[in-house]
């Protein structure tokens, strides 16, 4: 039984229609102090940094330090905080303790070895430091679209995320990749260099490649697994 103080179905309808702005404006004025998101540094969480740090440049806003991303991500981490020096952008990490049991006992990269190595590896290297950037939080601010992937095409704009008792917010959500992009180049948002190179979707330097044209935006993450198996854990379920 899921246990909301919330009617997400009111708020979806309220908000039917509305521009991402409208729907950021109306949260982070309602939940002050008690909202962030939580960037990937995709294409879509940097738009939606852009428009927090027009908005209510003060709002949370972290990321996740894996110790396994690409040094183009790195690098765009240094320039958001140089673009946006208003806000402050706060990066969580493993417990190195976790990390060193879990490579000890099954290797580096075990996530090659099945499903539940890499689900492992997931949680210790994101989900863990996740709930830990949660804590005083009631809204979580995400990038999905339910154009990315299967797993994403019945998601709203906002949902109650029952596994750590937040609202998610998912103010993107009806947005094109090609709709993302204009913003993007329209208002000069940095974004990973990656993207030029073939690499529509970006996570761990191990589990992600690029991809052909034509092929699914998140073909490259976890390319190995099943499509309706590929979600990290953060957005598995409602």
């Amino acid at each position: 039984m899921k246990t909301t103080p919330y009617n997400i179905s009111e708020l979806n309808q309220q908000f039917n229609g509305s521009t991402p702005q409208e729907l950021l404006r109306y949260f982070l004025d309602e939940f002050k102090g008690r909202i962030g998101l939580s960037t990937s540094l995709s294409i879509e969480d940097q738009m939606l940094t852009d428009m927090i740090a027009s908005l209510h440049p003060s709002t949370r806003i972290f990321t996740l330090d894996t110790g396994r991303l690409f040094p183009e991500t790195y690098s765009l981490i240094e320039k958001t905080a140089r673009k946006y020096p208003s806000i402050h952008l706060e990066v969580f990490f493993p417990d190195a303790t976790e990390v060193e049991q879990m490579v000890s006992e099954s290797g580096i990269n075990l996530f090659y070895d099945g499903i539940e190595q890499r689900k492992r590896c997931c949680n210790i290297r994101k989900l863990q430091p996740l709930r830990r950037a949660f804590e005083g939080l009631e809204v979580w601010i995400c990038g999905l679209r339910r154009e990315q992937s299967v797993t994403r095409s019945d998601m709203q704009a906002v949902e109650w995320d029952e596994a750590n008792k937040l609202i998610k917010l998912n103010p993107l959500i009806d947005y094109t990749e090609e709709q993302v992009w204009e913003y993007i180049r329209a208002n000069k948002v940095p974004y990973n260099q990656l993207h030029d190179k073939g690499f529509p979707s970006i996570g761990c330097q191990p589990c992600t490649r690029a991809v052909a044209p034509g092929e699914a935006i998140r073909s490259g993450r976890w390319w190995w697994e099943n499509p309706e198996h590929k979600e990290c854990g953060l957005h598995a379920g409602k």
